[in-house]
């Protein structure tokens, strides 16, 4: 069975008829440092076993991002699969999040490749708010389709 993830894409409006701006992390370590594109994503994660997705969600922004997940009422979005297969359950609200603050998770990986050292690098190394439009450009391919449905959700029309 494929690996099932969850996380929260967070979106604002600058006032009531303004397009969304979405909040993510660019990818941290030597592989995604100088990838311009489609090296960012929502804060997520693992659900470990016996844990809702949502509460996966939750901890997972509060590692990867430095402070708790705003109190706020979520909605589940959708289901997205990776090439992978790799499943990703994303819940979403209106919610502001602090920028710049990135937390303490980290992923350990032998650097440079074959030189037996293993060295550490935060999972996400800078937090951003963007459009629409941007974060299509900038999120990991599997993720983009949750922007479509999060336009349809917030009705909000796609940008050209």
């Amino acid at each position: 069975m494929p690996q099932l993830s969850a996380g929260l894409l967070l979106y604002r409006r600058a006032g009531p008829d303004a397009a969304p701006e979405v909040f993510a992390g660019h990818m941290g370590g030597p592989f995604w440092a100088r990838k311009p594109t489609h090296s960012w994503s929502i804060p997520k994660g693992l659900v470990e076993p016996g844990e809702e997705p949502l509460d996966t969600a939750r901890r997972e922004f509060a590692e990867e991002v430095g402070v708790p997940a705003p109190e706020v009422g979520y909605a589940e979005l959708g289901e997205y699969r990776y090439s992978s297969g790799k499943r990703l359950l994303v819940f979403t609200a209106e919610a502001d999040a602090p920028t710049g603050q990135v937390g303490a998770a980290t992923v350990e990986l032998e650097w440079p490749p074959r030189s037996g050292r293993i060295q550490s690098f935060p999972e996400i190394d800078r937090l951003a708010w963007m459009p629409v439009d941007q974060a299509r450009e900038l999120l990991v391919a599997a993720q983009g389709p949750m922007l479509d449905d999060l336009l349809a959700l917030v009705g909000a029309a796609p940008e050209a």
